[in-house]
């Protein structure tokens, strides 16, 4: 028989064995917990080709907007800016991205360059949801066109948008832009979707509309040519000016027009007055913007920069 001391002692050197080995068992599983803490803070591998075009992984979360916002990219020494097939020139250090009203949703990539190298910035574009608007028109033609009125407005409508994609000259404006009208009360209707005597319309609303009494003079917001002015089938009367930069601002349902096209203007200068030509149930400033062609609200061109949703 084995005494109890000796007993004791076997025990003894048994608990020890074992917890050697749960010890041994323990220090395994930190070192490996170490090993992933190390691995995991370690930046991710950039190829050869990245490397060398000095292009930065794009960030893993997204600003997130409504289509038609304007969203800005402010980096100290950037040179270009780019959104899809299109690049421009920045202002001062920023990149303006405009999202047009029609964009659908999903993610738009957008990228900035610097002098040694090139970045790239999500921005995901929701579902639009400006809401609609019930609009009772009274006997005008534009309640009730005729076939003659509807291609009149598809004539019109291939005219603009050889306007809307013309070659971008030089810049000429600088944000915010001036005032359409002044005093300029709230702008309102952009992006909702109208109905106009029960029959809803083709597109969105793509402007603000401006409660400017009837008369007031229509105000150009930069310096800029007049590449159109006339009246148009459900604008009425109005008035399309490049600021350079691919930047259109659009003046409509004026009473009468003081421009020509070809006419250089400064900013302030009276384009017109305030009227209800066009597709219009009274008196007031219907005015939009087209940036690189792209529909956006002109809010964001008249209210301080720093507004402007930024990446």
């Amino acid at each position: 028989m084995v005494n109890a001391a000796a007993q004791a002692g076997i025990q003894g050197g048994k608990l020890s064995k074992s917890k050697m080995i749960v010890d041994r068992h323990y220090s395994a599983i930190a070192a490996l917990v170490v090993a992933c803490v190390v691995i995991c803070a370690l930046p991710s591998p950039i190829s050869a080709a990245e490397h060398k075009k000095g292009r930065a992984m794009a960030p893993a979360s997204a600003l997130s907007v409504q289509p038609g916002t304007l969203v800005r990219w402010s980096v100290p020494g950037t040179t270009r800016c780019r959104m899809r097939a299109r690049s421009w020139a920045p202002i001062g250090d920023t990149c303006y991205f405009p999202i047009d009203l029609e964009q659908k949703p999903g993610v738009v990539t957008v990228v900035r360059r610097g002098k040694s190298r090139s970045e790239s910035a999500r921005i995901a574009v929701e579902r639009r949801a400006y809401g609609t608007q019930a609009i009772e028109l009274p006997d005008i033609p534009q309640a009730n066109p005729s076939a003659a009125d509807l291609k009149r407005n598809e004539r019109e409508r291939v005219l603009l948008a050889k306007i809307f994609a013309g070659k971008e000259s030089a810049q000429r404006f600088d944000l915010p832009l001036g005032k359409p009208a002044n005093p300029l009360p709230l702008g309102k209707s952009f992006g909702v979707d109208r109905v106009f005597n029960g029959k809803p319309a083709v597109q969105p609303h793509t402007g603000s509309d401006y409660a400017v009494p009837a008369g007031a003079p229509v105000l150009a917001v930069a310096d800029g040519t007049v590449v159109l002015a006339q009246e148009l089938f459900y604008p009425g009367n109005a008035v399309f000016i490049d600021h350079g930069d691919g930047l259109i601002s659009m003046y409509f349902h004026l009473s009468d027009i003081d421009v020509q096209a070809g006419q250089e203007i400064q900013k302030g200068d009276s384009l017109g007055k305030v009227g209800t030509t066009g597709r219009s149930t009274g008196p007031h400033l219907f005015f939009g913007v087209r940036w690189h062609n792209a529909r956006i609200d002109p809010r964001f061109l008249l209210e301080d920069p720093a507004l402007i949703p930024a990446l």
